[in-house]
């Protein structure tokens, strides 16, 4: 849907302190034996709410407080955009320009891409951590560099669509936003960003983490809880741009206020940065630069969530209410979106309308559910969606609920539609403004002898990394070098799913398999050629 530009709000009258209500019951899961979270909310300028909860660094015993530091995920790239919004209103650069004009180390494949597609996440670029993943180095696991990124979208011999033609959420586009802010301002990103930003905004507990290594006083650690309990995840990177931020719930919310009057840049500024996007054909999708734009029980709502390593944030403001919430946290397990609007709804309350009454679904009969549920695969990406019925309706299957408004049209979550059409056809409508067609496929299940045709060495140039498919007792298992072992569960006829995604192999028109392609939600169809060895299939 279109969403109209936010407009400078009216300053609107702070709760006293004595009627905020507390917020601590939100928060009880995090204690002294846990790493936790820091919220804070601000109304009409005022500060209503600055808390910590559990743990900063379990080691020490230092608790999390209203001013520790934390990442803030991509909550950090509406920072980005506003650098290179800057550039573009100092005349530095257009976000028309194609980004080959300033990283020409891309591929062809990336040829008319422009910044503004990089931006609003419809440029197609393959996510490159998604990429390293695939090739056995998944963020976190190397101290990966802009170097890294760059020599990583150089390989790329395809885009995940035709520029400006689909959204696809892409970390890529933001690093290279940064390489270019540093490229055509003379100076570091995170030097550009503390003169233009930072320090006109006033946000003084604020930095890039563009050196992993620098000590950062009064950071919580991050962590992640496993079986024998906490361990520290923690992003040790410098890649910065998609995510990165180092700051204080403090700080995020003095930057709201960028959104109803301007910290830095003007009105034109403020107004480009929220307007949501649009596809190369027109339509509109709800997207902005850096930043989600939408409405939220009655209130224009600009937003974003982080998630980077062990870290979790969420960022929101209601300008026509001037009003805002951040939420920062150190544990992978801790929800900070649902805790931001818990937040919200609590100590906000008296200024957000009544939330709508949930649709009724209408009771399919047994032939109906029948008609729609199965097994489905995209045509594009070949990734598949199996509906389901349970005691509640239509579901997809280790996802949500689908409300149904007929027997051919359901409702998905944030207004998603499915329409069944003639063929077994799904045609999938979402926020983002792009149609997947789901076509229904048959289940398979291959003997083992039939899956000796897979058995083989593929490669892939692109993310520099080769698997060896070889039959495991009754299953088919991809090896990678040193000692990863992706299992395979067959989906439909050559298709299995694993830890890397969907795995489809690829065969020539005279059957024979000649390669195999890895498919996941930020990178579609990455290629890998049959290099010899295994048996042909027919």
């Amino acid at each position: 849907m279109h969403i109209a530009p936010l407009l400078v709000a009216v300053a609107v009258q702070a709760l006293a302190p004595a009627a905020v209500p507390d917020v601590a019951p939100l928060f009880t899961e995090w204690t002294t034996a846990t790493p936790g979270c820091a919220v804070g909310v601000e109304s009409g300028g005022a500060t209503l709410v600055s808390r910590g909860f559990g743990m900063a660094d379990l080691e020490r015993g230092v608790p999390n407080r209203a001013d520790t530091i934390f990442e803030a995920g991509s909550v950090s790239k509406q920072f980005t955009a506003a650098a290179v919004l800057l550039l573009a209103h100092d005349g530095v650069l257009s976000l028309d320009d194609p980004v080959r004009r300033y990283v020409p180390e891309l591929p062809a494949s990336a040829e008319g891409v422009t910044i503004r597609q990089m931006l609003t996440h419809t440029s197609g670029l393959r996510d490159w951590g998604s990429v390293a993943g695939i090739g056995g180095w998944p963020r976190t696991t190397r101290a990966y560099a802009h170097g890294h990124v760059l020599d990583i979208l150089a390989r790329q011999s395809a885009l995940n669509f035709p520029a400006g033609t689909r959204w696809s959420y892409s970390n890529s586009g933001y690093n290279l936003a940064a390489i270019i802010v540093a490229r055509t301002s003379g100076m570091s990103f995170a030097e550009f960003s503390r003169r233009r930003i930072f320090e006109p905004a006033g946000l003084t507990h604020t930095s890039w983490r563009d050196d992993h290594t620098r000590i950062v006083p009064g950071r919580a650690l991050a962590y992640e809880l496993e079986a024998d309990g906490y361990h520290t995840l923690m992003p040790f990177e410098n890649v910065h741009g998609n995510g990165g931020l180092l700051t204080t719930v403090g700080d995020l919310l003095r930057w709201t206020r960028q959104f109803r009057a301007p910290l830095i840049g003007d009105q034109a500024f403020l107004t480009e940065q929220v307007t949501p996007g649009r596809f190369a054909d027109g339509r509109a999708h709800d997207y902005g630069l850096g930043v989600w734009v939408g409405t939220y029980r009655g209130q224009r709502e600009v937003r974003h969530s982080g998630s980077t390593a062990g870290y979790r944030a969420y960022l929101m403001t209601f300008p026509g209410i001037s009003a805002g919430v951040a939420v920062l946290c150190n544990a992978a397990s801790a929800r900070a979106e649902a805790l931001a609007y818990q937040v919200a709804d609590l100590v906000l309350a008296a200024s957000l309308a009544p939330r709508p009454a949930a649709g009724t679904s209408l009771a399919l009969t047994p032939a109906e559910q029948s008609a729609v549920t199965g097994l489905y695969r995209n045509r594009v990406t070949g990734v598949t969606s199996r509906l389901v019925a349970d005691g509640s309706g239509i579901k997809v299957e280790r996802g949500p609920t689908l409300r149904a408004e007929s027997a051919r049209t359901l409702r998905g979550p944030a207004d998603q539609r499915w329409v069944l059409e003639d063929g077994g056809v799904l045609r999938v409508t979402d926020l983002f403004g792009s149609e997947d067609v789901l076509e229904r496929v048959q289940p398979w299940t291959p003997a083992a002898a039939d899956l000796n045709a897979f058995a083989g060495r593929y490669v892939s140039d692109e993310a520099e990394t080769e698997f060896e498919s070889v039959v495991d007792g009754s299953g088919l298992v991809l090896r990678q070098r040193p000692d990863r072992v992706v299992r395979l569960t067959p989906l439909y006829q050559d298709a299995f799913t694993g830890s890397l995604g969907t795995i489809i192999f690829r065969r020539n028109g005279a059957g024979r398999i000649t390669g195999l392609i890895v498919s996941q939600d930020r990178v579609w169809e990455l290629r890998f050629d049959r290099r010899g060895g295994g048996t042909d299939g027919q």
